[in-house]
């Protein structure tokens, strides 16, 4: 694509669809922040996003089956009845050879308590091709009101996998799935993924998951980022100024990605410890405690995500 090209796809004026990953608290004791947990549900529900939980931001890769459902049950009860969420099913942790049947487990747990499934990909599928791939999860989601794709750069997480266009191509030929949330960090990637998209299925919704790219909703893309977790308000505020053709819209974006490109430096998985340490900071959270097995940043941390917050008035 050329740059001209490019620019012809921006959408002013278009409503964007945002999901916030939320990330899981932590007291300082070690015990889950329940009740931050809760009220940054709420608080991302009321400024108008949708939450997503049991995502990498919630530490999905490192929680039993019993811990991701007692996260699923907190977030059914928070939001009440009918309130949509996105919830991810992931299966690396599990033993067995039958994908279909370990996702589909999953699946259901999400499913009873309302929620959206969303397909983190697995190590398994690695190196098979775009037929074997889109075979497993049309058997996968067979049936399922509403699924969505996850599509995730191995900078995330080692059993992510960036699919090429065929793969891609036959996903959006599954009707259960409704989208596809894509982290590659790599806007032309991204841009393909519309482009494929817009000829394709134009109904199918990408998410991006591009945190280092967070405009990447002038051209069409909705969103489910970590990033969002951090001040969800300030997200649906850029949003609403979007649509509205407000000017003022650049400058709230800006200050936006600079808490992304901050925050999601490598190594990358550590941007849940600057998530902490920037919401115990403007006081959401009770602590700046990760999970143990999560990976830590330095000291410093604090003072670098106050600038942040400052520039978001936040702080």
């Amino acid at each position: 694509m050329t740059v001209d090209e490019l620019l012809a796809r921006q959408k002013p004026r278009r409503k964007v669809e945002g999901i916030a990953a939320a990330l899981l608290p932590y007291e300082a004791d070690g015990r889950v922040a329940v009740d931050a947990f809760s009220q940054q549900l709420t608080s991302t529900h009321r400024a108008g996003l949708m939450n997503a939980v049991n995502m990498d931001t919630g530490y999905v890769n490192y929680l039993s089956d019993t811990e991701k459902q007692e996260v699923l049950s907190w977030t059914r009860e928070v939001l009440g009845k009918g309130v949509p969420f996105v919830a991810g099913a992931y299966i690396e942790h599990l033993a067995g050879d039958d994908i279909v049947a370990l996702y589909r487990q999953q699946i259901d747990t999400i499913v009873r308590f309302g929620g959206i499934p969303i397909l983190f990909q697995s190590a398994r599928l690695h190196g098979k091709s775009p037929a074997e791939i889109a075979e497993a999860y049309r058997d996968i989601c067979r049936d399922y009101p509403h699924v969505l794709a996850f599509e995730l750069g191995s900078m995330f997480a080692p059993n992510g996998e960036i699919w090429n266009s065929e793969t891609v191509r036959r996903l959006m030929d599954i009707p259960e799935i409704k989208g596809m949330k894509h982290s590659s960090l790599d806007r032309i990637l991204e841009f393909e993924r519309l482009a494929l998209r817009d000829v394709h299925r134009p109904d199918f919704r990408i998410y991006t998951g591009n945190d280092l790219g967070i405009n990447m909703i002038e051209y069409g893309s909705e969103y489910l980022l970590g990033l969002a977790a951090f001040a969800p308000e300030k997200f649906a505020a850029r949003d609403r100024l979007w649509e509205a053709g407000d000017p003022e819209y650049y400058a709230l974006s800006d200050a936006l990605q600079y808490l992304g490109n901050v925050a999601f430096r490598d190594p990358v998985p550590a941007y849940k410890f600057s998530a902490a340490v920037f919401l115990n900071l403007i006081g959401r959270i009770p602590s700046a405690g990760t999970h143990p097995r999560n990976p830590q940043r330095s000291a410093w941390e604090a003072e670098i995500m106050a600038d942040c917050a400052r520039r978001l008035c936040l702080l």
